[in-house]
């Protein structure tokens, strides 16, 4: 899709994480609490901004120059991370921007961090985001523990995907 982008946190980004956090069902299904305060939101983001740590990797994904969404990288290691992705502005949903953004992540994961396994989880009844991990080339692996998701306890299905399964992807697009 063109006219996405990533690009690390800068000043103002809390912003488009304050009206995200305003959309009650955006934060049911990204796990944010609902109905957190401004000021909460902005602490957060001005501290994920000033570095949280050489373990996580959190990106901006922009489309025509405007802050959308974000990408992570939790757990990292020198060989492997979990992916995670959120697009805050719902009128995207199912428009491939996660997509998009997705395959960014991920190349940048692969190429520029040298990693060699990337892992996803995500809740079972989340069947967009499923099949956005089986469209980046995820395979599923096993399944979870109960976590909560829309306010209720269920159960998390694992993915994974290597450098070399995402290369022959990226070669076939």
């Amino acid at each position: 899709m063109a006219g996405v982008t990533l690009r690390p946190l800068r000043p103002g980004d809390e912003e488009a994480a304050v009206r995200w956090a305003a959309d009650p069902e955006f934060c049911l299904v990204a796990g944010w609490t609902v109905g957190l305060a401004p000021r909460k939101v902005r602490e957060h983001w001005r501290r994920l901004r000033a570095g949280a740590g050489p373990d996580f990797l959190r990106l901006g994904v922009e489309r025509d120059g405007r802050l959308v969404g974000y990408v992570d990288l939790a757990d990292l290691t020198p060989v492997s991370g979990e992916f995670g992705i959120a697009i805050g502005e719902r009128a995207l949903w199912g428009r491939g921007v996660g997509a998009e953004a997705g395959r960014l992540l991920l190349a940048h994961a692969f190429g520029t961090l040298g990693l060699h396994t990337v892992t996803a989880e995500v809740h079972a009844p989340n069947l967009r985001s499923r099949a956005l991990m089986r469209r980046l080339g995820f395979r599923e692996v096993g399944q979870g523990g109960p976590d909560r998701y829309r306010g209720e306890l269920v159960e998390t299905v694992w993915y994974a995907l290597n450098r070399g399964q995402f290369a022959l992807i990226s070669a076939n697009c």
